[in-house]
């Protein structure tokens, strides 16, 4: 049996890793024609990627390999680390690209069994469609973020290329856009800070213009809850076909590499002895993280809200300009006010990391729209979100008065739905799949 052998090439960083392989596991999963290889690309400062990486390759399940990827010289990557935090991604992916292609030559002399069906590659792993091209095989993108935020992104590169104006200009503004793909105007000052700096605002217009190179983006997202945005996406012949294959979540146990030793299964049994929808999560992706003053704010108002909580809390890198991702803390009561973690003990649970929309979908509680944390701007004190705002947020998004419980669990339940046989998502994966299958076997 000819097997199809597809390349992905996950974005370095916990995040964008756990959700590539899993979207794998699902693959494989699948089809047992498909075979896939995971290429690494190692970021020289992040530890727990690493201890993540050796922890996936020994669960790893069958026609699933990991292959590292060679880090460049020590004078290149002393080079590298000296370039502003915005570029410097980009440019260890470019050094990259050379060693990408003879790992991928040795992977297909190796089997004569598999022809190359394509590439996956990560919404910040864009330059890697130039290997594809080589190996004269499709590219594919898994968008880790919503269609919302593609379809903004390509907003942006079309303001830019069409109209010569860039996103970033209207940092400050009070104007109101009309995005495709938001039903609603869209306050300039709401965007994401990456859209409103000059830099940022340059990379995702890069990357828009590579995304229309694909053969298809793979979203992690669902149909049923970004309708209005994947519509937009679809109508415009410009952009690839989409598919929606969220939510990509991963359930296996024995992933968690913090170093606060709060495994998942720990975390699991917490929260199973708490009453149903009773916790509050509180997690800001990989990137997240907070001064001390903005912590205190927080564990106040948790606090002063008595309401359960799940809190993943991440110490900020220490050097602004170093190239340095967020960290787990060693002693949570360096950060969190004296006391709080006995006070809070019956209710509360504080974490390091953990693996993962207001006006537009109606699933969240309004604190502050145009709250900025410049992680890649200027070296400057972030706005201060006080204890009484977020208290506020809190008692809204709990309230058992309120519409918000109960259209969660709606998405809840349609988004369980849209994974099984039959739901969209599935339905979505199964159309990737066939497209996959088509291209060692046009017949």
């Amino acid at each position: 049996m000819m097997r199809a052998e597809l390349i992905f090439i996950p974005a370095p960083g916990v995040g964008h890793l756990v959700s590539a392989v899993e979207v794998a596991r699902l693959v494989v999963g699948r089809d047992e024609r498909i075979s896939i290889t995971i290429l690494i690309i190692k970021m020289p400062f992040d530890s727990a990627a690493a201890a993540l990486t050796q922890n996936l390759q020994n669960d790893a399940q069958d026609r699933i390999n990991f292959v590292d990827i060679p880090s460049p010289d020590e004078s290149v990557m002393t080079k590298l680390m000296s370039l502003p935090r915005m570029s410097f991604l980009g440019s260890l992916l470019s050094e990259q690209r050379n060693q990408v292609r003879d790992v991928v030559r040795e992977i297909l002399n190796r089997s004569e069994s598999s022809r190359l069906g394509g590439f996956v590659v990560d919404m910040f792993c864009t330059t890697m469609i130039d290997v594809a091209s080589d190996f004269n095989v499709p590219a594919y993108v898994f968008f880790t973020s919503s269609a919302s935020f593609l379809g903004l992104m390509f907003y942006a590169q079309n303001l830019k290329d069409i109209e010569n104006l860039e996103i970033s200009e209207y940092k400050d503004s009070d104007i109101e856009l009309s995005i495709p793909c938001f039903s609603n105007l869209v306050p300039a000052k709401v965007l994401p800070s990456v859209m409103l700096m000059e830099s940022g605002s340059a990379m995702m217009t890069t990357i828009a213009r590579r995304l229309r190179q694909t053969r298809a983006i793979l979203v992690n997202t669902v149909l049923e809850l970004e309708a209005y945005a994947i519509k937009s996406l679809k109508d415009d012949e410009n952009i690839p076909h989409i598919y929606p294959v969220g939510p990509v979540i991963n359930f296996k146990k024995g992933e968690q590499t913090s170093k606060n030793k709060n495994s998942d299964e720990a975390i699991m049994r917490w929260l199973d002895r708490q009453p149903s929808s009773s916790v509050v999560f509180l997690c800001f992706g990989s990137m997240g993280s907070f001064n001390m003053e903005q912590v205190k704010e927080i564990a106040s108002a948790l606090e002063l809200s008595g309401q359960r909580f799940l809190w993943s809390l991440r110490r900020p890198s220490q050097e602004k300009e170093k190239m340095e991702l967020p960290k787990d803390y060693e002693d949570y009561d360096e950060v969190l006010p004296e006391g709080f973690l006995e006070r809070t003990s019956g209710k509360g649970k504080v974490i390091g990391w953990a693996p993962q929309l207001v006006n537009e979908l109606g699933l969240a509680v309004k604190i502050k729209l145009d709250y900025r944390k410049e992680y890649f701007g200027p070296n400057e004190l972030p706005q201060l979100v006080t204890a009484e705002e977020i208290l506020s947020g809190l008692r809204g998004l709990m309230s058992e008065e309120g519409e918000m419980r109960d259209k969660v669990k709606t998405m809840k339940d349609i988004c369980r739905k849209a994974v099984v046989e039959g739901g969209s998502s599935y339905n979505s994966l199964g159309q990737f799949i066939q497209d996959v299958i088509d291209n060692i076997d046009p017949s």
